[in-house]
């Protein structure tokens, strides 16, 4: 029984001995990964949108709506430089919507910020802009 116990410790200690490399490991590849995460890194520069959440500030339909919209648009962005509002058109409304936020948490956070100056504004789910990505 002792010859087993020490044959085994022995096994072991040798396994895990060889185990060890000093913190390298060498990886293999295929060179059709690499042409994989170039084309992924280049379809996320063309769509960089994602479903995500904003704060929708304004709605109008009509001959002024463009006009009107942009009349908000700089009042908010004078209110709120350091939010990103966007204006768009979906027939037959003109909209802005402000943010970019990846859960509703953070878009609620934001309302709150917004809520006393346009008081209309509520959450909305939209396409969102993922942040870039530093590429090293």
């Amino acid at each position: 029984m002792k010859r087993f116990i020490c044959l085994s410790l022995f096994v072991i200690m040798a396994v895990a001995a060889m185990a060890q490399n000093h913190g390298f490991l060498n990886v293999d590849q295929d060179n059709r990964i690499e042409s994989l995460i170039a084309k992924q890194r280049l379809l996320q520069r063309i769509d960089s949108s994602f479903n995500g959440y904003r704060v929708h500030v304004f709605m109008e339909i009509g001959n002024e709506a463009l006009q009107h919209a942009e009349e908000v648009k700089k009042q908010f962005e004078k209110a709120f430089p350091d939010i990103p509002i966007y204006l768009t058109y979906v027939e037959p409304y003109f909209r802005l919507r402000a943010g970019n936020f990846r859960n509703r948490v953070e878009a609620e956070q934001c309302l709150r910020r917004i809520k006393p100056r346009f008081k209309e504004a509520f959450v909305t789910a939209d396409m969102i802009y993922r942040p870039k990505i530093n590429a090293n």
